[in-house]
């Protein structure tokens, strides 16, 4: 444990860092997977068909390569944009921060996306019918209506989208957000202790997913609470 001495800071704040990219993608995710999910639920074939191109490339796509493509493509993209007002800019990047988290989300928003289009499918017909007969829009209908009804079903399957998310933010150190798996790599680098090191960031994503899963638990207790009282 010696080898750790002054490095427990460093872990502590890229333990934050992980943190905060988690919110940030998660965010993101049920906002992506949302959409997507509309999208493929209405009667627009340009919005299924874009869509449905939405989950087959970022769900066939290996994560690192989405990451490192929005990272890098981004920059080309932002410098072309800046160019255009300002020929005496060299160059303009997206922080790791924010096209990490950007990432991650798009990836796994592309699974939320089918599993709260399955849920949508399961909220029953007569729910629908009755927000309408009460004259409620389709906008308001699916917010206050398809939305709670559909969230108490998509829970399990989306408690494990958080999980992945959780884990995939260790992919950002590659991009050079210094997160714990980013810290980890240079306390080696000074100590020479590879395996100490990384059981250290094991530990803290155990941590992690240990909170995300009872999270889950409370959550799903919560919103099945209105079965324990009919039983």
């Amino acid at each position: 444990m010696d080898a750790l001495d002054g490095w427990w800071d460093d872990y502590f704040w890229g333990s934050v860092v992980v943190a905060e990219v988690f919110v940030v993608a998660l965010i993101l995710t049920i906002l992506f997977g949302l959409i997507g999910a509309a999208a493929k639920l209405s009667g627009n074939r340009a919005a299924k068909a874009i869509a449905s191109g939405y989950t087959v490339v970022f769900r066939g796509t290996p994560e690192i390569l989405v990451l490192l493509l929005i990272y890098f493509g981004s920059a080309i993209t932002l410098t072309a944009i800046a160019q255009i007002f300002d020929p005496e800019i060299k160059f303009v990047d997206l922080p790791p921060f924010w096209a990490g988290s950007f990432a991650i989300a798009l990836i796994v928003g592309s699974y939320a996306t089918e599993t709260f289009r399955g849920a949508f499918l399961g909220v029953a017909p007569g729910q629908v019918e009755a927000a309408r007969a009460l004259g409620l829009s389709k906008l308001q209908t699916f917010v206050h209506v398809r939305i709670p009804a559909m969230w108490r079903l998509a829970l399990p399957p989306f408690g494990n989208h958080m999980l992945s998310l959780i884990k995939d933010t260790a992919l950002i150190a590659i991009i050079g957000l210094e997160e714990t798996l980013f810290v980890a790599a240079q306390a080696i680098g000074t100590t020479n202790k590879p395996f100490t090191m990384y059981i250290v960031v094991g530990a803290i994503y155990l941590g992690f997913s240990t909170i995300i899963t009872l999270a889950v638990m409370a959550l799903e207790k919560y919103a099945n609470r209105h079965l324990e009282i009919a039983r």
